[in-house]
């Protein structure tokens, strides 16, 4: 089994580089912002995160808005502590059984790899960068949101510049640039298995 992990800020197209990987390896491709939202959206922690944050964070339906909750928590480091603390068993539950899955290859895919027990046990790191003016109209777009939540989300962002990786990929949003690239990953994969 081998662990490729991809991280880099929101909107660098990490996503799409690690599904692409995923693919032409034939491996399983992970999605860890998605598991955080099927933990928001567990009955049992859903009750466990409206006791602490009231239940103004929730939708018309009685889900959690994410947006709501990203208003409360994004910028204020204990409160998103408090959050990550109430939702990260589920997720770390949720990730070391598709772990357990028989599979040559998972891609592990979130901004927040580094902070976690996945990180050490990669076999290779990688980050994805871009340029900050680009990524933000991207981000903008694709989560309608505004440039308001955006810097608020953006204060919480982990800092990479002490972390070492394996490969550092600037995307400049081509397909051709991210489609030689994956190509470059795949090929160094391929070799070390051998």
């Amino acid at each position: 089994m081998k662990l490729i992990c991809i991280t880099g800020k929101t909107g660098t197209g990490k996503s799409t580089i690690a599904s692409t990987l995923a693919k032409k390896l034939n491996g399983q491709y992970v999605n860890i912002d998605k598991i955080g939202h099927q933990a928001t959206s567990d009955p049992t922690l859903s009750k466990k995160i409206c006791k602490v944050f009231g239940n103004t964070i929730l939708d018309e339906n009685g889900m959690i808005n994410r947006k709501k909750l990203g208003n409360i928590v994004f910028g204020d480091i204990d409160k998103m502590q408090i959050l990550t603390d109430l939702t990260w068993a589920y997720m770390e539950q949720v990730l070391d059984n598709i772990l357990l899955q028989k599979q040559q290859y998972f891609i592990f895919d979130w901004a927040l790899l580094p902070k976690v027990k996945y990180w050490d046990m990669c076999n290779m790191k990688i980050f994805v960068t871009s340029d900050d003016i680009v990524r933000k109209k991207r981000i903008l777009e694709r989560d309608h949101i505004s440039p308001e939540y955006l810097e608020k989300r953006e204060a919480s962002a982990l800092n990479y510049t002490h972390l070492t990786f394996d490969y550092i990929f600037d995307n400049d949003y081509t397909v051709e640039t991210m489609h030689s690239f994956v190509e470059t990953i795949y090929k160094k994969i391929i070799e070390k298995d051998k």
